[in-house]
């Protein structure tokens, strides 16, 4: 191994960086017309595709940090698109759960993020965006 660093178009943490910004950009203005963050909305959309759930769960499933969802949950409750509950069986846990609003905020948008999502499909071809679901879903299982 040698011990220079492979050039910037070869690297993998700036390739991911520069797909996520080709990928991230166009959802931004979507979002921000829609008043909800890129964080806020990946919330939202976990809570809606696996209903309510732990803030733990939230954070492993929408890719934040814990510190980082308290902030972004306690700004939802105030745009009334989540709530929050303590667990009927441990009252010391919490239960975050979408409300109408919350998915109100997602059909709104659904449209516009689903063309999104298929412009890009289009411009790779769906066997070539398959097979990149497939290979970042590898890289995040691989141990560390």
């Amino acid at each position: 191994m040698t011990d220079e660093f492979p050039l910037m178009s070869r690297s993998l943490p700036i390739a991911l960086l520069r797909g996520r910004e080709k990928v991230m950009g166009p959802i931004r203005a979507i979002l921000a017309d829609a008043g909800v963050t890129e964080q806020q909305w990946r919330v939202l959309r976990v809570l809606q595709e696996k209903g309510a759930q732990e803030p733990t769960q939230i954070a492993d499933q929408a890719c934040l940090l814990l510190p980082s969802l308290t902030r972004i949950l306690r700004k939802l409750e105030e745009k009334d698109l989540i709530a929050r509950r303590a667990d009927t069986e441990d009252r010391r846990r919490q239960i975050v759960e979408i409300t109408d609003k919350g998915l109100q905020i997602i059909a709104d948008n659904l449209t516009a993020s689903l063309q999104q999502a298929e412009a890009i499909r289009k411009k790779m071809g769906a066997e070539r965006h398959e097979m990149l679901l497939d290979l970042l879903g590898e890289l995040h299982e691989l141990d560390t």
